[in-house]
């Protein structure tokens, strides 16, 4: 069906708008990732699923259309690749996806980073592991055990890092930010980490890893990175092929003691705070070893 035809249905406003079927979302939305639409009508799905919000059974459909287009990274050796989602970064606090993947990979699972920068005025992942001497990859990789590795966006699905680029023109955010923190880009076993900002998308995204069957791990996390807050203990939820367990109670407030974070968070100054917590001169924040622990269980799971 064209596209029209869909615009028709969720463009009604947030009353009157239609929720689509999963398939119909999945046409729809492979469309606009295959670019065979106007500029005006991907500004006009944009806007119209903003002002809508997206159902679970939208939401899958869309990854469906996306994971049909997506190129696969693979572990060489059949273990759980571990998916760090990374289109935040910084603003207030540093970005300790880094330190995250690299005490996973550490413990011996193959660890993909993926994200591109979509906010100009934040500190990207990116920019960190190239501090620490990490390097973008320049093809979607085959993951040895241990192996921490980022992989932009374009890298996986050039139509994807395309919608994500509409924001810099029509100013907010669409569908696609919501993707990528649930898609799993990887061939053979996976464990996604997931993280929200807000209460109500930890019940939506939960609602999409239990109809996608996925292996997963949600929180919510620092400023939209899936890395837990140093200075606190969240609520951790997994996934098992869709079957959701409580992994990790909240604990209210901060914690009664806090890890000594560096006081920038400009690239240089995460790196050498990650780089001293590896080797040993400064101790791992409870909350990043707790989610480490429970991404091992899933894996494993």
């Amino acid at each position: 069906m064209g596209i029209s035809q869909y615009l028709k249905e969720i463009g009604r406003g947030s009353r009157g708008a239609r929720p689509l079927a999963r398939a119909q979302a999945a046409d729809l939305f492979g469309q606009v990732l295959d670019g065979t639409v106007s500029d005006l009508e991907v500004g006009a799905f944009c806007i119209a699923m903003r002002v809508k919000g997206e159902t679970p059974e939208e939401m899958c459909g869309f990854l469906d259309a996306t994971h049909a287009r997506l190129a696969r990274a693979v572990s060489a050796s059949g273990r759980t690749v571990v998916v760090l989602p990374s289109y935040n970064g910084a603003r207030r606090l540093p970005v300790l996806t880094p330190l995250l993947a690299a005490l996973v990979a550490r413990r011996g699972l193959p660890v993909l980073v993926h994200g591109t920068t979509t906010e100009a005025t934040r500190v990207a992942v990116r920019e960190v592991l190239q501090a620490l001497d990490v390097a973008p990859a320049q093809t979607v990789p085959v993951l040895r055990d241990g192996e921490l590795a980022f992989v932009p966006t374009e890298l996986l699905c050039p139509g994807l890092k395309r919608l994500l680029d509409v924001r810099t023109v029509i100013g907010v955010r669409n569908s696609a930010h919501s993707v990528v923190k649930l898609m799993n880009p990887c061939e053979g076993p996976a464990l996604v980490v997931g993280s929200y900002t807000h209460p109500e998308y930890a019940q939506s995204m939960a609602a999409v890893f239990e109809q996608m069957r996925a292996t997963a791990l949600l929180l919510r996390g620092t400023e939209g990175e899936a890395v837990a807050d140093a200075r606190r203990l969240p609520q951790m939820e997994g996934f098992v092929r869709g079957e959701r367990v409580l992994l990790q109670e909240a604990r209210r407030g901060t914690l009664a003691e806090l890890p000594e974070l560096p006081r920038e968070v400009d690239p240089q100054a995460t790196a050498a705070y990650v780089r001293d917590v590896l080797e040993g001169r400064k101790p791992v924040p409870e909350a990043l070893q707790l989610q480490v622990e429970h991404i091992l269980r899933l894996a494993s799971a």
